[in-house]
Formats: C-alpha cells, sequence, structure tokens
C-alpha cells in the first residue's frame, strides 16, 4: 500500500485551490494525497519520477506494470475535466496525448507520458513552430464532435447577453467602441457557430515533445465549433517575447496567415471568431474588476485584416 504521505502536493497548487476555492475546493485538496494514492495501488501504478503540476492539476509520472512510461493527472472535477474526457476519447491519441484509463468517480487520468521540459515555445523559429501547431490543429478538428459537449452557439449568445454591462464597466470611450464592436462581429456570426471540435487552449505551451510522434497537443477544453475560435491562443502564444520583438502586429498577422492557409479557413470568418475570443477574454477581465481592455487584445484585433 502505498502511503499518502508520500504524495507531495506543490505548494502553488495547493494554494490556488486554498486561496481562490471554497469549501468544496479545500476538501478536494486536503483529500488529494489520498486519492493519488488509492489510484496508484489500484492501477498498480509505480511512481517515477518527481510530481509536478499546473495551475489546476497534480501529475505524477509512473509506470504501469508492463513498464509502459504513463502519467497520473488528478483534478478536481468539473465541467471542462468531464469535456476533457470526451475530447480525449474521441481523438484517441490522434495529435494529442493518448488516454491510456481514467477513474469515472475521482475524474483522474491515466495518460500517455510526454516530455513535459520540451514545449513548442523550444522552436527558435517561429513559422516552423507555427506551422507544427497547425498540423495538430488541423488534425484535431477533422474528427467528428461527438454528444455532450458545450455548443459555441450557446456561448456566443451568453457572451452578448453580457455586454452592455461590462461596456458601462469600461470607463475610456475608445474601450466601450472597440468592445461594441467586437460584438457586433459576434452578432453577425453567432447563428452559424460551426460544428468541429476545437481544443480551445492550444498554444506552445500545450504542445509537448513526444516519442512516437514529434509533438503532441495536452489540456484540452473542447468544445464544438468554428475553428476560427480556436486561433486566438496560437496567435497570442509567447507573448512576451513578442512584445519585446516590437512588432508584435507583424508577427500576429504571419500566424494569422500560416494558420488560415493551413487550416483552410475564409479569412474574414477566422477574424470575427478570433474577435469573439477576445470579447470573450475582455468579459472575464471586466468579471474580475478590470476597467480597461487588456493591450494584448487591443494589438491582436488590429492586426486581423479587416473583417
Amino acid at each position: 500500500m502505498i502511503s499518502p504521505r508520500s504524495i507531495e502536493v506543490p505548494d502553488a497548487l495547493v494554494a490556488s485551490y486554498t486561496r481562490n476555492g471554497g469549501d468544496k475546493e479545500r476538501t478536494w485538496i486536503a483529500r488529494l494525497p489520498e486519492l493519488a494514492a488509492e489510484l496508484l495501488d489500484r492501477w498498480e501504478l509505480e511512481r517515477d519520477g518527481g510530481i509536478g503540476s499546473g495551475e489546476a492539476s497534480l501529475v505524477v509520472p509512473v509506470r504501469r506494470p508492463d513498464g509502459t512510461r504513463a502519467a497520473l493527472k488528478l483534478q478536481m472535477p468539473r465541467e471542462e475535466t468531464t469535456a476533457a474526457l470526451i475530447g480525449l476519447r474521441a481523438w484517441n491519441g490522434d495529435g494529442i496525448v493518448r488516454l491510456l484509463d481514467h477513474d469515472p468517480d475521482s475524474g483522474a487520468v491515466l495518460l500517455e507520458r510526454l516530455d513535459g521540459s520540451r514545449t513548442l515555445a523550444s522552436v527558435e523559429d517561429d513559422d516552423v513552430a507555427m506551422n507544427a501547431l497547425a498540423g495538430l490543429m488541423a488534425r484535431l478538428h477533422s474528427v467528428p464532435a461527438p454528444e455532450g459537449l458545450r455548443g459555441l452557439g450557446d456561448i456566443a449568445r451568453d457572451m452578448l447577453a453580457s455586454v452592455p454591462a461590462a461596456v458601462a464597466a469600461l470607463p475610456d470611450p475608445e474601450d466601450r467602441r472597440r468592445l461594441h464592436d467586437w460584438a457586433s462581429a459576434v452578432t453577425e456570426l453567432a447563428d452559424e457557430p460551426g460544428d468541429r471540435m476545437l481544443h480551445w487552449d492550444l498554444h506552445y505551451d500545450n504542445v509537448l515533445a513526444a516519442e512516437r510522434e514529434p509533438w503532441l497537443a495536452i489540456d484540452p477544453e473542447p468544445l464544438v465549433g468554428d475553428p476560427g475560435f480556436d486561433l486566438w491562443p496560437a496567435l497570442d502564444t509567447g507573448w512576451e517575447k513578442l512584445h519585446t520583438t516590437r512588432d508584435a502586429p507583424r508577427a500576429v498577422r504571419r500566424r494569422f496567415d500560416l494558420l488560415t492557409q493551413a487550416l483552410g479557413l475564409d479569412r474574414r470568418r477566422a477574424a470575427g471568431w478570433t474577435l469573439a475570443r477576445l470579447l470573450q477574454n475582455t468579459l472575464w477581465d471586466i468579471e474580475d474588476g478590470r476597467t480597461t481592455i487588456d493591450p494584448s487584445q487591443t494589438t491582436v484585433a488590429q492586426a486581423l485584416p479587416h473583417h
């Protein structure tokens, strides 16, 4: 039997659940070592390296009884974790980390082990990296969307309903105009939300080096919609590095051109759905108390072709 005391939960993960969560979150994080130990025993897994964590998950490198290297990932069950499981099953390892097993009660998953130390951000040539990401994105979008995922149409309608209150929270008239413009773009597209399965968070740090392929995607947050809604994380990835070049708009436009060409997208629709992501991000920022539009959102909007 594996002792829960041997499972070291990183302080940052504990803090994220206790600082921002309620009783349910604090109870879950307190029980996490016990849950991890139970699953290691049940699946006969052997610890195989130091424990890591993401923003909301614990990752334990392991070996299966046959010696296969894998990763046990534990995260508090939410709508997003259920969607990820649905997506991983449907993709079945095509361009993305392979699901090996899962525990329906806890939402824990056993995943193919990838090289967490090497992300697509390590590729110096941005065109090479973006083309690799585009290739993965095309494969993910080609898989028919299964039942049980949220649809972009519902998300778009919810966003539009939130716009009036959000505009009132912005003191700058130019910011209010931008938000109205982005909402108008969403209104034009909302009746045709699309039917592809999207990753929703595909950027350089969510693409890891692998053994069976050079690169594989991780950490999907699947939903059903237009592929154009999937572009923003790729356009924005490595923003700090882009921003220091003082030529971020040109880099964003170059990425947009590469992605839309590789995916065969209508540029006008892709630009409109990217504005929808900027609207979504800004609505979230305003919910968190921000009263201005983040400059990175404005830069991306200005770099897009006229929609």
